[in-house]
């Protein structure tokens, strides 16, 4: 009997202009955010939440509207991953044969202004030490992951966030 090798996944291109200071990564979009081609489109994630408390947005408006607010307040947003094979939405399930990384030097070089780059994550930041070059100029920092996955309390997730509006 012949195992199903899951489909090779397609990430998105990174949220990002001239005005960006801060890099928001994640590992790889979950199925839900792959089905609807938006960043952290599942209802129970944290992220939408969190950056529209940090950021001074109704977390529910339209998804081009938030992504505007972000932009306007220098944020990016990218992920580790450019493709890899995962059935489901863990990255515990991601392939590790299958990891393509994005392009972050080719990045960092379009956008000199990003100076910190934050983790949505344990693996995003494992991911990225392993397969990406790390620039010297810019700050890394982990942040708790805002997957429903990883349950905290109330508060906690959004207090550990509130390091990125440093930069």
């Amino acid at each position: 009997m012949a195992v199903m090798t899951p489909p090779l996944l397609h990430g998105f291109a990174p949220v990002v202009d001239e005005r960006a200071r801060v890099l928001i990564l994640g590992s790889f979009p979950s199925a839900q955010s792959l089905v609807a081609q938006q960043y952290y489109a599942n209802p129970r994630n944290a992220f939408w939440p969190i950056a529209g408390a940090l950021f001074g947005f109704d977390p529910d408006a339209p998804y081009e509207s938030r992504l505007t607010v972000l932009r306007s307040r220098g944020v990016a947003l990218w992920d580790v991953l450019r493709s890899c094979r995962r059935a489901g939405s863990a990255d515990s399930a991601i392939d590790p044969k299958s990891l393509v990384v994005n392009d972050f030097a080719g990045l960092f070089a379009d956008y000199p202004g990003i100076a910190g780059v934050y983790f949505n994550g344990a693996k995003a930041a494992e991911m990225y030490r392993r397969l990406a070059q790390p620039d010297e100029r810019i700050e890394f920092h982990r942040l708790p992951s805002s997957s429903p996955a990883h349950a905290t309390r109330p508060g906690v997730k959004l207090a550990a966030w509130r390091e990125m509006l440093r930069l």
